[in-house]
């Protein structure tokens, strides 16, 4: 989903190089029609925000998230999933994970860019293959914050402990840039893609 914000080139370019047809798009009935759909994102979150409801996107983002589809949301598009954000004053997200976007505690260097590594128990299946405390590539000021027990975690520590991804039924998000990740991050848009596949084999 195209919304001004993200390396879009970067993500369609790892799903072409994994052999998926990767569309990059404004157009409400494209992202109704899609097998899947990504939310890639950097920048401003209630700018964001504004500018989905203003493209007409918010109804078929929601409409995706309900209906199951396969779901990655990368960086900001993984905040967006928050109840809310308290960056540049409190605002509303989409509210599809029950919590809020912080920013990072007074003291730590912001934003936090770089290498860094992620720690998981392997219930997370965009990690399949991925070794727990693999390095990944971060560049965000706030981070997500939440207790939903429904969420398969996978962390990051920073001055605190993150959710550095997230995955609950066909609903995956991550904090990291995996299109900026190198092998691992390749990896992680692989096992996606697959699950995708996988969910179109199903009767």
């Amino acid at each position: 989903m195209d919304y001004g914000r993200g390396n879009l080139g970067s993500v369609e370019k790892a799903f072409g190089r994994l052999g998926m047809n990767a569309v990059v798009t404004q157009e409400a009935r494209v992202v109704e029609d899609a097998e899947g759909v990504v939310l890639p994102g950097d920048g401003a979150f209630h700018d964001a925000m504004s500018t989905l409801q203003e493209l007409g996107l918010l109804g078929p983002l929601r409409a995706a998230l309900e209906d199951g589809r396969p779901f990655l949301g990368i960086c900001l598009g993984y905040q967006l999933l928050f109840s809310e954000s308290e960056e540049f004053g409190q605002g509303k997200g989409l509210d599809v994970i029950r919590g809020a976007v912080r920013r990072f505690p007074a003291g730590l260097k912001v934003p936090h860019m770089g290498w860094n590594q992620v720690e998981h128990t392997g219930d997370l299946q965009i990690f399949d293959g991925i070794p727990s405390g693999a390095n990944f590539y971060f560049v965000h000021s706030y981070y997500p914050d939440t207790a939903d027990p429904s969420l398969s975690v996978a962390t990051c520590t920073y001055g605190i402990t993150f959710k550095a991804a997230v995955g609950r039924g066909a609903l995956f998000a991550t904090q990291f840039h995996p299109e900026k990740s190198q092998r691992w991050g390749l990896r992680l848009l692989e096992n996606f893609a697959a699950f995708v596949r996988d969910r179109r084999r199903v009767p």
